[in-house]
C-alpha cells in the first residue's frame, strides 16, 4: 500500500520554520528582528489594556475564529476591553443592508471613539472589509496591528502600525501561525502585566491550561 500521507513531522517542522521566519514591519516599512517586533506588538496590546481603551478584532472565516479566540483570552486573561465584530445577527444585518465590504467598517465607526487598537487578521491581507476597518481605525487614531500572509506586499500589511507577516501562501500554515501569534501576544501580555501565567512561563516551560 502506497504511503501518500503527508508526514506529521514534516508538517510540524514547516510550521516551526515559518514562525521562525516571521517578518515584522511598521507603517513606514521598517523591519524589526522577530523578538524586537513581537515585543513591540505586545506593548501595543498592553498600552490599549492599561489605557482603558478598546481592543477590537476582525477576521473572515478561519481568521474570524482566531479573532474570537484571541478576544476571549484578552478579556478573560489580560483584562482588556476586547470586542470581536463577528456577532452573527449584527454582521448579517449590516451585510444585508449595506454590503459585506462595509460591515466591519460600520462597527468600527461605532466603537472607535473609545480609542485603543484594532487587531486585523487576514491570510491574504486583501479582504476589502478588513481593509476598510483598518483604514477607519487609523482615521480615528487607533493603533492597528495586522497579521497577514500570502504576498509580502499585501495591502493590509501597509496599514498597520505593527505588521506580523507569515511568508507562506498556504492557508493552513498561515492560519496556524496566526493562532500561535495570538496566543503569544496574550500570554506575553499576561506575564508583563503580572496577572499570573498564561499557557507558558518565561523560560518556555508549559503551564497547566487556564480554566475557561
Amino acid at each position: 500500500m502506497r504511503n501518500d500521507i503527508l508526514p506529521g513531522r514534516c508538517y510540524f517542522e514547516t510550521l516551526a520554520n515559518l514562525l521562525s521566519a516571521l517578518e515584522v514591519t511598521d507603517d513606514c516599512g521598517r523591519a524589526f528582528l522577530p523578538d524586537e517586533g513581537s515585543a513591540l506588538a505586545v506593548r501595543q496590546v498592553i498600552a490599549a489594556s492599561r489605557g482603558g481603551g478598546l481592543v477590537a478584532l476582525v477576521g473572515n472565516g478561519g481568521s474570524a475564529a482566531i479573532a474570537a479566540h484571541m478576544q476571549n483570552d484578552l478579556s478573560a486573561a489580560v483584562g482588556a476591553r476586547a470586542v470581536v465584530f463577528n456577532d452573527p445577527p449584527l454582521l448579517t444585518a449590516l451585510s444585508n443592508d449595506h454590503g459585506y465590504d462595509n460591515a466591519f467598517e460600520m462597527q468600527m465607526r461605532l466603537w472607535a471613539p473609545l480609542g485603543g487598537m484594532l487587531v486585523a487578521i487576514s491570510s491574504s491581507g486583501a479582504s476589502e472589509n478588513i481593509l476598510r476597518a483598518a483604514r477607519t481605525a487609523r482615521e480615528f487614531g487607533l493603533t492597528v496591528l495586522t497579521m497577514t500572509g500570502f504576498l509580502p506586499d499585501n495591502p493590509l500589511r501597509a496599514l498597520g502600525h505593527v505588521n506580523l507577516y507569515v511568508p507562506s501562501a498556504n492557508y493552513g500554515y498561515v492560519e496556524l501561525a496566526h493562532s500561535v501569534l495570538s496566543h503569544y501576544l496574550t500570554d506575553a501580555a499576561v506575564l508583563a502585566l503580572g496577572r499570573g501565567v498564561g499557557s507558558t512561563r518565561v523560560g518556555g516551560e508549559v503551564d497547566a491550561p487556564r480554566r475557561m
